[in-house]
């Protein structure tokens, strides 16, 4: 095998990585009724489950686990996730309670962790910066389709459980279906493990040392603090946004069930084929308006186009005033189009914001407070809605109104400030060097 088909080999094993880590964070959210029930849970427990038992590790780890994908293999360190995250989904599966089901959530979150820096840092190392936009843009891609797949996958795997077609696998009899579909998605994972052991770790093209990474925090600092009439509201923008992109991914499914009666088949066959539809399409159709508006109003066309996106996610929020399931399928679905957009939009918006030496720093910001604010905040907000508030599981989707709507509000508000904002330098009275 040359040397550039071994490269892209690599790059869908990193693909197959990231749609394996999407669905074995995910199947909580297909699950939430049998489980809830078997475990006798409220929807606040599960509302920790979904955010704040895998996104407070995930968000630190990540920080962490990337300085050490700066340092030490990259495709161990994705092995040693995998194994992790694998184990921890298996485990997930045999849960008698909140307690070890919480704990297994966690440890998915660390693994979890690993992959994301180490995954980035080798395609950079295995294409020159001249060929770097079509792997990472397909690394991109699988990221925006894997949910919708997920959905699917884990509906069908669902569906074949209650159906008893794995009774040969020595389970037993009286098993439920959740607990199979936990454990199935954690063992694919060990069999990942087995075909990477076969890549080589890509040759490093430079590390950076301890030194080195504190003089560039503390520059990093500098910068931000001197620009952040720019950066807060374009960071706290972006974590709203994604407050309401994982409330809705968190209790969503939930939702379509409760209130229009589709169940994890069902969802495999309508939700997920919608979702893998509108996830490839919208970035797709964005990049075409993206371009011609940066190159005639910079970085500020950018923002204001991610400002006017951001309302296009809010039908989503109301799905469950729709007439029928299949509309409010559709409804739901069709945010999977806009959230990748706004993180392209945000994201490229980061790059050519902080200087070259910042980059990585400055757009590993995003993922730790979209995980801290967004994944930890969005679903416990609607669980504590439903529970407390509402107190009936069937109004959940009026949580998710309550919820997503005004996060997406705040964050096209905040986007909009950071346009304004964008070319102004630094005030002189802050006293802080750019």
């Amino acid at each position: 095998m040359s040397s550039s088909a071994r490269a892209w080999w690599f790059v869908a094993l990193l693909c197959f990585a990231s749609l394996l880590s999407v669905i074995d964070r995910g199947i909580l959210n297909l699950v939430v009724d049998p489980l809830r029930s078997e475990l006798n849970l409220n929807d606040v427990q599960i509302g920790l489950l979904q955010g704040l038992a895998f996104g407070l590790i995930y968000a630190i780890g990540g920080v962490a686990l990337g300085a050490v994908a700066d340092r030490y293999s990259r495709r161990n360190l994705i092995i040693f996730g995998i194994l992790i995250w694998s184990t921890a989904t298996f485990a997930a599966g045999l849960a008698r309670n909140f307690g070890e089901l919480f704990a297994a959530r966690v440890v998915v979150g660390l693994g979890e962790a690993a992959l994301a820096p180490a995954a980035v840092s080798l395609i950079a190392d295995l294409f020159p910066a001249d060929r770097r936009g079509r792997p990472m843009g397909l690394y991109m891609t699988g990221q925006a389709i894997a949910n919708g797949i997920a959905i699917t996958l884990t509906g069908i795997v669902i569906a074949a459980a209650a159906a008893h077609r794995f009774d040969g696998f020595g389970l037993p009899a009286n098993f439920s279906s959740w607990r199979v579909t936990f454990m199935l998605c954690g063992a694919s994972g060990f069999l990942l493990v087995l075909i990477l052991l076969t890549c080589r770790e890509a040759p490093r093209a430079g590390a950076s040392s301890a030194p080195t990474l504190l003089a560039q925090g503390r520059e990093t600092l500098l910068h931000l603090i001197a620009r952040r009439r720019f950066f807060v509201p374009l960071y706290l923008g972006f974590a709203s946004c994604f407050t309401a992109a994982y409330g809705a991914a968190a209790w969503s499914p939930a939702m379509l069930g409760r209130v229009f009666g589709l169940g994890p088949a069902q969802l495999a066959q309508i939700l997920g084929p919608l979702a893998v539809l509108f996830a490839a399409a919208g970035p797709l159709l964005g990049s075409v308006f993206i371009d011609p508006l940066v190159k005639r109003h910079g970085d500020q066309g950018r923002l204001m186009l991610v400002a006017a996106v951001t309302l296009l996610a809010i039908p989503s929020g109301l799905a469950v005033l729709a007439s029928e399931g299949r509309v409010a399928a559709l409804l739901v679905a069709s945010s999977s189009a806009i959230y990748p957009l706004i993180g392209l939009c945000v994201i490229t918006t980061l790059q050519s914001q902080w200087p070259a030496p910042m980059r990585g720093l400055g757009v590993a910001l995003t993922g730790l407070l979209n995980t801290v604010i967004g994944a930890v905040t969005g679903p416990l907000l609607i669980a504590l809605l439903t529970e407390r508030v509402f107190r009936d599981p069937a109004q959940v989707g009026r949580s998710i109104a309550f919820v997503i709507v005004p996060a997406l509000l705040f964050g096209m508000a905040m986007f909009v400030v950071a346009a304004r904002a964008v070319n102004m330098a630094p005030d002189p009275a802050d006293g802080v060097r750019a």
